[in-house]
């Protein structure tokens, strides 16, 4: 059998199997992402051979499918949350996603200078481990849009923030390697990049969105054009916003971000407080093409559309891209086994993590509850995986160590975390709902 129908059969079992055992997965300590990480370690150089050549000679390739699994999460992350921009709900991921990630940021880096790595690596290394993913957290994510659970909330929002703040650390890291980084000439011109970096993101990323949902919204509305293919205006629209941010030198990952929450905040500013799904109840199959250009259901029925379109392409980039990752692991265990590069890991989950939420939550409107569930789920995987092999493509053999380091934070923590998410939430809903049921309870004693 050649190699070309052992990959169509593998992958066509795996989606099948994942598919149609999606509630015993569900109810075992196991998720698709450790099913996708550990064949593709079995199919790699390591175990079968069917992927022979060590995927990490392409570090290119492997940055921009990394890259685009990214994007793609960040604007659906984006799109679930739900919530009003001035709603103090949001200081909770902002706390994590750049607070937190700035203190781990610091603490890996002073861990890396103590390990004897070059300054420019270790602060490297740092910001590769820094991010939380937004791919491989599905159990941790909102379940709706309008789903305004704390913890869901937090870590959701977290994933699509830090990946972006991540960045100007990793320029930096390269600059320190000796890579040519535009914007690095000196502190100030540093600082300016940053603060454009941000903003300009956010701008691009918000305009954008809202331009395009008002043009769709009039087209739609006002002359019945533009109907259907909901998911090529998600794609375009994600893909501009990347590519003007990069164009522009602001953050790209920010931008995408920006653009999913601010097309749902178009959204919601239209409909109201009333929850997408309660209005989708009301639309009957063959009713979609005329409520798309009915005023009052158009803006959820768009946001709607796009968001199930992008969770499902968002199912195939972490099957893809972990399959990779697995291929990649496969080809460099040996240089996993290192201490050093263990030690990265180990620190990073039971250390850092919790350290660095725990400071960052510190006056927060969160039980310990909450807190020590958000310092326990911070998982990595494709947001680390991706800065590695891009580092790899901009400093080469320099930045070399950090890959078998955040290979490691990767499969501890797709493992780790993976096992552990059912069991804790479950936990913590159950406590929360007994929390709620005695609130009510006292409720109607007092009345």
């Amino acid at each position: 059998m050649s190699e070309e129908a052992l990959w169509f059969l593998l992958v066509g079992v795996l989606l099948m199997f994942v598919a149609l055992a999606r509630g015993p997965i569900a109810r075992l300590p196991l998720t698709g992402a450790m099913i996708y990480l550990a064949v593709g370690v079995v199919v790699g150089p390591g175990v079968l051979g069917l992927v022979h050549a060590d995927l990490a000679d392409n570090a290119s390739t492997l940055a921009v499918l990394a890259e685009a699994g990214l994007v793609i999460s960040l604007f659906s992350v984006g799109m679930h949350l739900r919530v009003r921009l001035l709603d103090p709900l949001w200081i909770l991921p902002l706390r994590l996603g750049v607070l937190a990630m700035a203190i781990s940021v610091a603490l890996m880096f002073g861990f890396g200078l103590a390990m004897g790595a070059a300054p420019g690596v270790a602060l490297f290394l740092a910001a590769a481990l820094a991010p939380t993913d937004p791919v491989l957290a599905n159990e941790l994510r909102v379940q709706e849009a309008g789903d305004a659970e704390p913890v869901r909330f937090a870590l959701s929002g977290e994933g699509g923030l830090n990946d972006g703040a991540a960045l100007p650390f990793a320029l930096l890291g390269l600059a320190l390697c000796g890579v040519h980084v535009t914007g690095m000439a000196n502190a100030a011109t540093f600082a300016l990049s940053l603060v454009w970096g941000v903003a300009g993101a956010l701008l691009v990323g918000a305009v954008l969105a809202t331009l395009c949902v008002r043009l769709v919204f009039h087209l739609r509305t006002r002359y019945g054009e533009a109907v259907g293919l909901d998911g090529f205006i998600a794609i375009g629209l994600m893909s501009v916003a990347y590519g003007t941010a990069l164009l522009l030198h602001a953050y790209a990952f920010v931008a995408v971000f920006a653009a999913g929450v601010a097309l749902r905040h178009e959204e919601l500013r239209a409909t109201g407080e009333r929850r997408p799904a309660e209005t989708l109840e009301t639309i009957q199959l063959g009713e979609r093409v005329e409520a798309a250009k009915d005023p009052q259901r158009a803006h959820v029925l768009l946001a709607e559309s796009m968001t199930g379109f992008t969770l499902e392409i968002e199912r195939f980039a972490e099957l893809s891209v972990l399959l990779i990752i697995g291929c990649v692991v496969s080809a460099h265990w040996r240089e996993m086994l290192d201490w050093r590069a263990v030690s990265f890991a180990l620190v990073l989950v039971f250390v850092v993590r919790p350290l660095a939420v725990l400071v960052s939550m510190i006056g927060a409107r969160a039980d310990s509850r909450q807190r020590c569930l958000m310092a326990w789920m911070g998982i990595r995987g494709v947001g680390a995986f991706y800065y590695a092999v891009w580092g790899l493509a901009e400093a080469g053999d320099v930045l070399r160590p950090v890959l078998p380091a955040a290979l490691d934070a990767i499969v501890i923590s797709v493992l780790l975390h993976g096992s552990t998410a059912g069991y804790v939430l479950g936990r913590y809903y159950r406590h929360e709902d007994a929390r709620r049921a005695r609130e009510r309870a006292r409720g109607k004693a007092a009345a």
